[in-house]
């Protein structure tokens, strides 16, 4: 019914940066308050940024804030997480996801949409 791709994900140094997208086809995602997560293995999902749709107010998880930056580019009907400053503990797949109705669930189970992730991995 609709698609969510992320794409980016990369091989990295530590302290190195990489951007990630996230892009939808058949929707637009305007519509949609948009959130990054990321799992590791072994270990929960866990939130790291998400974006409003009314506002483009935005949010970042305790471990990103400061090196992650989330946004939107409404005109190309993307959106973007820039990672500055990466260590080996960021290196997770990478996930977007949507909500409709909900402001940036902080967890995520409200969120309709999930991409298929993409592998950021941080090693020397």
């Amino acid at each position: 019914q609709v698609q969510l791709v992320e794409s980016g994900g990369d091989l990295v140094q530590p302290g190195g940066s990489l951007r990630l997208s996230c892009t939808a086809s058949k929707f637009i995602l305007d519509q949609y308050y948009i959130a990054w997560f990321r799992q590791a293995p072994g270990k929960d999902r866990e939130g790291v940024s998400c974006i409003s749709k009314e506002d483009d107010a935005t949010y970042y998880g305790g471990n990103v804030q400061g090196r992650f930056t989330v946004s939107r580019d409404r005109a190309k009907n993307m959106v973007y997480l820039d990672m500055h400053n990466l260590s080996q503990e960021d290196t997770a797949v990478y996930y977007c996801a949507t909500v409709l109705l909900v402001s940036c669930p902080y967890t995520t189970g409200p969120y309709d949409y999930w991409g298929q992730g993409t592998q950021v991995t941080v090693s020397a």
